[in-house]
């Protein structure tokens, strides 16, 4: 770690601390030439994979296009906000958790539909009829005998 008073590269680590959070490491520093003491941070870097779309287009995961989806399903519904970011917050988990770098579109529909079957039915089945293209009645009553069924 470059000193941050004259540029000399080499510091020692005097103290390190975690956070209150546990999700960050203080450390106190000092430079060996200059003798000043510093501060620095350590939080572990976590990036969410690229959405691979049907077309093969690559995007930058969008928590707020998330959002969007799920206010879209749910609009007008008794769900609450906080059920909703709990929902988000787990499939972001996920995603995460699969330790990849790309996730197919497809596979985070899937994510986003088995969260609205737990929050709310009528959302799933709004969901479904635009993720799943449904093209007449018999799609909607295949996926209401499949909600009851589950």
């Amino acid at each position: 770690m470059k000193c941050p008073f004259c540029n000399a590269e080499d510091t020692q680590v005097i103290d390190s601390r975690v956070s209150e959070e546990g999700d960050s490491i203080r450390r106190r520093r000092r430079c060996q030439v200059c003798n000043k003491r510093f501060t620095t941070y350590e939080t572990a870097e976590l990036r969410m994979p690229q959405i691979v779309k049907t077309d093969g287009v690559r995007e930058d995961f969008s928590s707020a296009k998330l959002r969007t989806g799920f206010q879209r399903a749910l609009h007008k519904r008794p769900v609450t906000t906080e059920l909703v970011d709990a929902a988000i917050q787990r499939i972001e988990q996920k995603m995460l958790a699969l330790g990849e770098r790309e996730i197919d579109s497809r596979r985070l529909g899937e994510m986003v539909m088995e969260e609205l079957r737990k929050l709310d039915k009528v959302a799933y089945i709004r969901f479904a009829s635009v993720y799943r293209s449904f093209s007449d009645v018999d799609d909607f009553r295949d996926a209401i005998r499949e909600v009851r069924e589950k």
